[in-house]
């Protein structure tokens, strides 16, 4: 099927919000059967199918298919989510330093309502590899921005830990 029924895309977000109440494999297969309604290869059957393996804790089954879903052109605000998604399930497969590179580029490649996200999930992976206060220094400022009070001086210390790093003093 080339175009998918035009309420795809609501059936796909009515099937996240109820995930609580499926079975692993139910889920799993209901999205197999919606993604099933899209072209073989399509880019965001593809990322709903990594989003699946990923939920269900199938780091590795999930890193395929998000690979596939950048190969085919996934756009939009779903690329930028299956690059945070992605970088955890790197990060998680162990392999935090390619979770790290791929995370950098992201934060500077643009900027919308998903920064935080990625800077948080940049924190984490920066932990991975050994760097403790850089990592505090990015989370601290993400949080910053959301303080009522105290925004400036917070600000000020995260940019020191996260620019100094190890060698900055207490």
């Amino acid at each position: 099927m080339i175009n998918p029924a035009p309420d795809w895309e609501a059936r796909m977000a009515a099937l996240w919000d109820a995930f609580d109440d499926h079975t692993p494999e139910d889920f799993l297969g209901k999205v197999e059967a919606l993604t099933g309604e899209l072209p073989p290869g399509d880019a965001v059957a593809e990322y709903e199918l990594a989003s699946a393996h990923d939920a269900l804790d199938h780091e590795a089954e999930a890193a395929d298919h998000y690979r596939r879903a950048f190969a085919a052109g996934l756009s939009g605000p779903r690329r930028r989510q299956a690059v945070i998604q992605y970088a955890s399930t790197l990060r998680n497969l162990g392999r935090a330093d390619e979770s790290v590179a791929l995370l950098t580029a992201e934060r500077e490649a643009g900027s919308d309502e998903l920064d935080d996200a990625i800077t948080a999930f940049l924190a984490l992976a920066l932990t991975d590899v050994g760097r403790e206060r850089e990592a505090a220094g990015l989370a601290l400022g993400a949080l910053s921005r959301h303080l009522p009070q105290y925004n400036r001086s917070l600000s000020a210390y995260a940019k020191a830990l996260a620019q100094d790093g190890p060698g900055l003093r207490p």
